[in-house]
């Protein structure tokens, strides 16, 4: 006994400096007792909204990824305060790990809806007081968990995000309703709109960057508008604006295409040399000869090309011997040419009826890179907008090709990179290309390739690098480039926080929200006016509601107070709404 007493003596230090490693190796538990945030997921929605949850909101977040070292898993390991717990799979033993019993909320953000529900499920069952939010593509499947699970919300960042990109592909408003009851508001230019529908002011974009929520109301140019019934005429007039240019650029591809089709690009130039060298004759004789009006020098130049001219030395001066040697070598030029025009264009005819080949989209089209579920959402948007689509991906097993072919639109497989492939979509003639791959790339390549081929081309980037994107568009005048989580990850937050994001706004780059945020006694907003709740570029009340459902209050009064039970309803900036998040619940004191 002695012996071992001594073993044990000499290794205590080691024993305990061992000890101290694995306590310090394991990640910072959460007490039982203190309410938390359960986020499963490991992409850059994950990562967004676990950074707003504990840097904005100050709450401790426990994190379910596959792996630390995999995706954002590394990112997502060195926020402070995140407890991480790597499982393959989301059992009821790791929601136990997760001490998902004392937790507040959890969201769920795999691309995975049965996966998402199935855990939905299990969750409610360990826990009926917690409060879900799911991610979910099938948005009519979420509908119907949203009813059966209690205190759920079901979103689609998908959803969420197109409308950006529609208005960024279509340089216009983006088509954005909020509903509310007895009441839809939409988004329009103030010319576009009566001004007695006018409910607030959103941003000034006429100095290039938007000016969001200016103090001038007056100065937006971009406005929030009531849009019931005959009341969104601003918006068809802004459709209609839409579609007449649209035809007017199909109308140009027609014709176009059409002598393409009939010509090839030699013949095409000589034709059109000889044309034009014609009617510089005409000119040319009109002005020498002022007693010919303009019809009659057209006559006399046309008869010396197909008739040939007379020799006629006495009458003739010389400049005009010159145009009417002219006209004629012209003439006895555009013979052959436009003979094998027609021998052209009829082999061209029988070859595409022999080899059975189909007519190409039209001109003035949106061309769609990547079929996953964003660019599956931004396809069904324009196609209700009436917007002539081609849509292209690199394999026929992506989400949105059942959707495409079924709807008729033109799909090309193959790599939007390469400059056959965007050719193949007639890309020269389109209206627009957006880059939706989950590549940011891939998405970049697609986009200068197009550029390439077609100069003046619309191109609407997805890049998950907010930084990057920004440079990007610098750097090479694309007209927009967007991140799904950074237009998303709002609506996420609000409602792990119980709040309700009800709509969001895409000007150029940037983000507006709307939501509603109810007021809790005792926080920084109880008691407070509507003036001082408000921040210029930040936030602007532009309603207040009640938790017994009576219809909210539009435009209220500056020096109207906020009281426990009213709800605010607000246009803001992701930093004005995380402030306002932040000032309607009680202060959290720190320990």
């Amino acid at each position: 006994m002695t012996e071992r007493f001594r073993r044990l003596r000499d290794r205590g230090p080691w024993l305990v400096a061992a000890a101290r490693r694995r306590v310090l190796a394991q990640p910072e538990a959460v007490p039982d007792a203190e309410a938390h945030y359960i986020v499963c997921g490991d992409d850059a929605l994950a990562r967004r909204l676990v950074d707003e949850l504990i840097k904005v909101h100050r709450h401790p977040v426990t994190v379910i990824l596959p792996s630390r070292t995999r995706n954002y898993g590394p990112q997502l390991a060195r926020l402070p305060g995140v407890r991480v717990i790597e499982a393959e799979r989301l059992t009821r033993g790791v929601f136990h790990r997760a001490r998902i019993g004392t937790a507040t909320a959890l969201a769920m953000l795999n691309q995975d809806d049965v996966g998402n529900i199935d855990a939905a499920l299990l969750a409610q069952e360990l826990n009926p007081q917690l409060r879900l939010v799911v991610r979910m593509f099938n948005m009519s499947l979420g509908h119907h968990i949203r009813v059966l699970l209690r205190n759920c919300r079901v979103l689609s960042d998908a959803s969420i995000a197109a409308p950006a990109f529609v208005a960024a592909a279509l340089a216009e408003v983006a088509p954005s309703y909020v509903r509310l009851p007895g009441q839809t508001l939409a988004v329009a230019r103030r010319a576009d709109a009566d001004p007695a529908d006018v409910i607030c002011g959103l941003a000034d974009t006429s100095a290039g960057e938007p000016d969001l929520l200016p103090a001038d109301d007056a100065r937006c140019d971009l406005v929030l508008i009531r849009a019931n019934g005959a009341r969104a005429a601003g918006l068809a007039q802004a459709a209609a604006r839409r579609a007449s240019i649209a035809a007017r650029a199909r109308l140009l591809g027609r014709l176009r295409r059409l002598v393409g089709a009939l010509v090839g690009r030699g013949l095409g130039i000589a034709m059109l040399v000889l044309l034009a060298v014609l009617a510089l004759s005409v000119v040319a004789l009109w002005l020498l000869k002022p007693k010919l009006s303009f019809l009659q020098a057209a006559y006399v130049t046309l008869l010396n090309a197909v008739g040939g001219a007379s020799a006629d030395l006495k009458n003739l001066s010389g400049p005009e011997q010159v145009v009417q040697a002219v006209a004629t070598l012209t003439g006895v030029a555009l013979v052959p040419v436009v003979t094998a025009v027609v021998v052209q264009a009829v082999v061209n005819a029988r070859l595409a009826l022999a080899l059975g080949s189909r007519r190409g989209p039209e001109a003035g089209h949106v061309v769609v890179v990547g079929l996953g579920n964003l660019g599956t959402r931004v396809i069904q948007q324009l196609r209700d907008l009436g917007v002539p689509l081609v849509a292209i991906d690199k394999t026929e097993s992506a989400r949105g090709t059942r959707l495409v072919r079924e709807q008729g639109i033109p799909l090309i497989i193959g790599d939007a990179s390469q400059p056959e492939t965007l050719r193949a979509a007639s890309v020269e003639t389109a209206l627009a290309l957006l880059a939706l791959s989950t590549d940011d790339m891939a998405n970049l390549e697609a986009a200068l390739q197009g550029r390439t081929v077609n100069p003046d081309l619309r191109v609407v980037l997805r890049l998950f690098d907010g930084d990057f994107a920004d440079r990007i568009q610098r750097a090479f005048g694309i007209a927009g480039s967007k991140s799904v989580s950074y237009l998303a990850a709002p609506a996420f937050t609000a409602a792990m926080l119980e709040r309700e994001v009800i709509g969001t706004i895409s000007v150029k780059r940037r983000v507006l929200l709307v939501a509603e945020v109810p007021v809790e006694p005792g926080s920084p907003l109880d008691g407070d006016t509507v003036a001082a709740a408000q921040r210029t570029g930040e936030l602007r009340v532009v309603a207040l509601g009640s938790s017994d459902g009576r219809r909210p209050t539009w435009s209220p009064a500056a020096d109207r107070r906020l009281a426990p039970g009213d709800r605010v309803i607000a246009v803001a900036t992701r930093a004005g709404l995380n402030r306002m998040l932040a000032e309607s619940t009680p202060s959290v004191v720190d320990a």
